[in-house]
């Protein structure tokens, strides 16, 4: 079997062979590569190498399943050659990889491309299994999106928007753990309706452990627990670096973000912001290991593999709609 990929060109190579893409999967689903039945979660299986399947030898419905049952990819007529090649292009481009841009690169409709993306942005996702955060953190927000003063007046009246500076945008929270001796920065981030004390706080108290040091800027005064934790505001009127207290990290990581957003994406809805949030996140937390050493895209791609089971975003989900063509009108049948 050829040696797994290294490189982007050496994954477009070993993926274009089906057998490739269905071993390099199987290893990282299951212990030791032995295939489970996903419906009855039996070992007992045999490969079928004519259709690329799995049969199960116990009896029951569903006994023949395929490496995509379980997972993002289930359901999905679209080669593993372009889910594998998208995810690639997704986990390891600094600046996200647009719909079109897999679309011209796979040949797949940009429609068809966008769906891919968002399945593969839910296998992104923290999985939170990393505990609490703790040590010294940075709290912080941002908006994301268009300036109420270039929006169209009838946009503008349709959303009841005033001409603040974050009018018609949408907040997002960032909490981030500095780096110390084995352990690598990391961030949790999370789309908020506003910046009132009652939406902050119980974000805070889920992710962040008792007794930690929190760095903020002045805004923060409104919503600090000080009878939780010790925190230190710095005033950006003032002064960007007060010592040891700055947001300098998370400034870093919505500059990122935004690159992103405003390079890549151009535009994005609010009810589908924390899944482009969640991308960035991912590549953010996965640059270094726990030794501080940069992980490879080979790295990234194979850490994002892994989390592809268990999740499924089906269109109906992501969109809230059937994709059925409407059924003819009265009048168009007459």
């Amino acid at each position: 079997m050829a040696t797994e990929p290294k490189t982007l060109q050496d994954a477009i190579l070993y993926f274009a062979n089906p057998e490739n893409c269905i071993a390099y999967l199987a290893t990282r689903r299951w212990k030791d590569g032995k295939a489970v039945c996903p419906t009855c979660g039996s070992t007992d299986v045999a490969f079928l190498h004519s259709r690329n399947l799995w049969q199960c030898k116990t009896r029951h419905p569903k006994a023949q399943f395929s490496i995509k049952v379980g997972t993002i990819f289930e359901d999905s007529p679209i080669g593993l050659d372009k889910w594998l090649l998208a995810m690639w292009m997704l986990a390891n481009c600094k600046n996200g990889v647009s719909s079109y841009e897999i679309h011209r690169a796979t040949g797949i409709s940009q429609k068809s491309a966008w769906f891919v993306l968002q399945r593969i942005r839910l296998a992104l996702q923290d999985d939170l299994t990393g505990g609490m955060l703790g040590g010294e953190i940075e709290v912080d927000e941002t908006f994301i999106g268009g300036k109420a003063r270039n929006m169209h007046k009838d946009r503008k009246r349709r959303m009841q928007l005033s001409a603040g500076r974050t009018a018609g945008k949408t907040a997002v929270l960032g909490i981030l753990e500095r780096e110390a001796a084995g352990k690598r920065k990391r961030i949790r981030t999370s789309v908020i309706g506003d910046r009132k004390a009652a939406t902050i706080k119980p974000e805070v108290i889920a992710h962040v452990e008792q007794g930690a040091t929190i760095y903020s800027d002045d805004f923060a005064y409104h919503w600090r627990m000080d009878d939780t934790y010790v925190h230190d505001v710095v005033n950006h009127l003032e002064a960007y670096v007060k010592g040891n207290v700055h947001t300098n990290g998370l400034e870093n990581f919505w500059s990122l973000l935004k690159r992103s957003i405003n390079g890549s994406y151009v535009s994005v809805e609010p009810f589908h912001l924390f899944r482009y949030v969640d991308e960035q996140a991912f590549r953010f937390n996965n640059r270094k290991d726990a030794d501080g050493e940069p992980l490879t895209d080979s790295d990234r791609f194979d850490l994002a593999v892994r989390q592809i089971v268990g999740r499924r975003l089906t269109w109906v989900d992501l969109t809230g709609k059937d994709g059925k063509k409407p059924a003819a009108s009265p009048e168009a049948t007459a």
